[in-house]
């Protein structure tokens, strides 16, 4: 099981991402529409955490001082070794606070590195394995939307495995 912290788009932004995941399905590459448990969400991540119980993190969280719904614009296209591709974000400086409050506070439950303060890559994914042949046709098909200006209207924390949503409302 891995445990992620995530901000979740408002609904014309959840629209959009998954109107993306479909067009890049349509180009013969799995998106995250397809992949694994099919109920992925469109997200941000603060936090992927190794390891530790939903009560117990969700119990933690809630001692941060309640968050404001954040503006989002995606205006970039990146990827990851491995092949995922996935959306950058335009960063303020309250949202990289926040990240690093939401990080640091769950230090006991073994973050994977890539969430630690100073590593975390803000990253919405869309694809999640991608051939270097195939990056070209889900590349057109995204810069054919962007820029994809969104909120983060809520936050929950997601068992990535299974889809299983807990609400997070002192996240955003």
């Amino acid at each position: 099981m891995a445990l992620a912290v995530c901000l979740l788009l408002d609904p014309p932004g959840d629209r959009a991402v998954r109107r993306l995941w479909q067009r890049i399905e349509d180009q013969g590459v799995p998106s995250m529409a397809s992949h694994t448990h099919r109920h992925h969400l469109p997200h941000l991540s603060y936090a992927v955490l190794r390891r530790g119980e939903p009560e117990q993190v969700c119990q933690v969280l809630a001692g941060l001082p309640l968050g404001d719904p954040v503006r989002l614009r995606f205006d970039a296209l990146g990827t990851f070794r491995r092949g995922r591709v996935w959306l950058l974000p335009a960063l303020t400086s309250d949202v990289l606070r926040r990240q690093e409050q939401v990080a640091t506070s769950l230090g006991e439950f073994d973050l994977h590195r890539a969430y630690l303060p100073g590593s975390w890559v803000p990253h919405c994914t869309l694809a999640p394995r991608v051939r270097l042949d195939q990056v070209p046709a889900v590349a057109a098909v995204v810069f054919e939307v962007l820029p994809l200006a969104t909120r983060a209207s809520r936050a929950a924390l997601v068992d990535s495995g299974t889809g299983e949503v807990w609400p997070l409302p002192h996240v955003l």
